[in-house]
């Protein structure tokens, strides 16, 4: 009996540890060389922003993103939502990150994570990993893609609008 209670007790605690938790304090670099402050430049009062970690080499990401692009533009207005793609491209792989954003059609905030700083700050171990933040907190966190994950991920957003 022992066990479960602190089985319970430690279950919820990890629960409720993510969904309050506050984005750190990390400034990246866009694409287009411009430094944004996670926790102080996505702060719109009720705004969702939501924060998609990729990696080039990883085909289920850039499937998310071309997915999530088909319905963006409908979603910024109707959910009042922003989505800011951060690669996790270390310096061996970046130089492969500004190529594949040529080719496709996002209008995402791209932001690189190259020293892996806001990854490690979070724990996040695997990509494609989705964070969905409402007045700073944490509101929302998914690991892994599959289709159709696009449109959960859309259902997930309008509950929290």
């Amino acid at each position: 009996m022992k066990k479960i209670i602190l089985f319970t007790f430690l279950f919820f605690n990890v629960i409720n540890a993510f969904s309050q938790k506050q984005m750190p304090n990390v400034t990246l670099t866009s694409d287009n060389n411009k430094s944004f402050n996670v926790k102080n430049d996505f702060n719109e009062k009720d705004k969702l922003y939501v924060f998609a970690f990729w990696a080039t080499w990883c085909a289920p990401c850039l499937n998310e993103l071309d997915a999530i692009n088909e319905y963006y533009a409908t979603w910024t207005t109707e959910l009042n939502m922003e989505l800011i793609a951060v690669s996790i491209d270390d310096t061996r792989t970046q130089k492969r990150v500004k190529p594949l954003l040529n080719g496709k059609n996002w209008t995402y905030t791209i932001l690189l994570d190259t020293n892996q700083d806001l990854k490690r700050a979070l724990a996040i171990a695997n990509v494609p990993y989705t964070i969905v933040v409402k007045n700073q907190k944490i509101v929302y966190v998914h690991n892994g893609y599959s289709q159709g994950a696009e449109m959960e991920l859309y259902n997930k957003l309008k509950e929290l609008k």
